[in-house]
């Protein structure tokens, strides 16, 4: 695990968003167990079909990360339509030995009711204070803010945020906007969600989503929508840490991710300017970056770091 100085934003993996086969996962796990991290979010937070890994496989990866000295933390579904899913949500609920993400109010409630800390997933929307406070006499330790707020909407909820709760941000990687209970990427295949023939294993980005101007702007994940540009908030570090925020989530990617943690830690430690290492990022996306909703401006512009 790396150490962090105090004051300085701890650095977490989010969730794997999209569907990987098993091995693929597996090894990128295995790189991610030696990257300077200090948390790793496990688990499917999209679609309970996407069954690479069962409910024991995550418990297992969880011990083995969890050997490595960093904080592991179990991510439930955000959206639940079958019993089967509750199934697996109270076994999670109730693993007795890591915290839980929880990505909708039902996983808040089971874990309310066994009086165990919890983190808020982007799956809960958290915004204002008031809010957040219900939430942590429930029991929430940490919350992710919800990405769509913007840096003084922070600030806000951050000088009246309840004590012994601690504040994550979405730092970089596609923005999950919301879900359905369509599948889109089925529909896109012309195949009925419960046929969906697993076509999301095509797809280990999801696919991208054109206006009839051909600008490219969403990403279509299964019943998830997401951003197509790459929210990169490494160039806003001073701000964030000048914010109290906790800690920083790097969501995966299936290519060059440990060039992102690498330089998210670099610029932590001091040894490369931020600025610097975000333009060096945004070069090399596909579809551009964004930080839009953090400048309280529409959510695809970039405004720092631009290249």
């Amino acid at each position: 695990m790396a150490t962090v100085e105090q004051g300085l934003p701890r650095l977490a993996l989010g969730p794997v968003l999209y569907y990987w086969p098993r091995q693929m996962l597996l090894d990128f796990y295995e790189r991610m167990s030696a990257a300077p991290l200090d948390i790793v979010y496990i688990g499917e937070t999209v679609c309970s079909k996407r069954h690479a890994l069962n409910t024991t496989d995550w418990l297992d990866l969880a011990e083995r990360i969890s050997a490595t000295g960093k904080e592991v933390v179990l991510s439930t579904l955000a959206l639940l339509e079958a019993e089967s899913e509750l199934k697996t949500l109270r076994r999670l609920c109730a693993n007795g030995r890591f915290t839980v993400e929880a990505n909708d109010m039902g996983a808040v409630h089971l874990l309310a009711a066994q009086g165990v800390p919890f983190v808020l997933g982007t799956g809960i929307n958290v915004y204002n204070e008031r809010t957040l406070g219900v939430l942590a006499r429930l029991g929430a330790q940490r919350w992710v803010m919800p990405v769509e707020l913007s840096r003084e909407t922070l600030a806000a909820i951050q000088a009246r945020r309840p004590a012994g709760v601690e504040t994550e941000v979405f730092a970089y990687g596609r923005l999950p906007l919301a879900y359905s209970a369509r599948c889109f990427t089925a529909r896109y295949h012309d195949l009925p969600k419960d046929d969906c023939q697993y076509r999301c294993l095509d797809d280990p980005e999801g696919l991208t989503l054109s206006t009839r101007e051909s600008q490219i702007f969403l990403t279509l994940n299964g019943i998830q929508t997401q951003s197509a540009q790459t929210c990169n908030l490494l160039a806003e570090l001073a701000d964030l840490r000048a914010l109290g925020v906790d800690v920083l989530r790097l969501s995966p990617q299936p290519h060059d991710m440990e060039t992102v943690i690498e330089a998210f830690a670099a610029c932590r430690s001091g040894a490369r300017d931020p600025r610097e290492a975000a333009q060096a990022l945004n070069a090399g996306l596909p579809h551009g970056a964004c930080d839009g909703y953090w400048q309280g401006q529409p959510g695809l512009r970039q405004v720092a770091a631009a290249v």
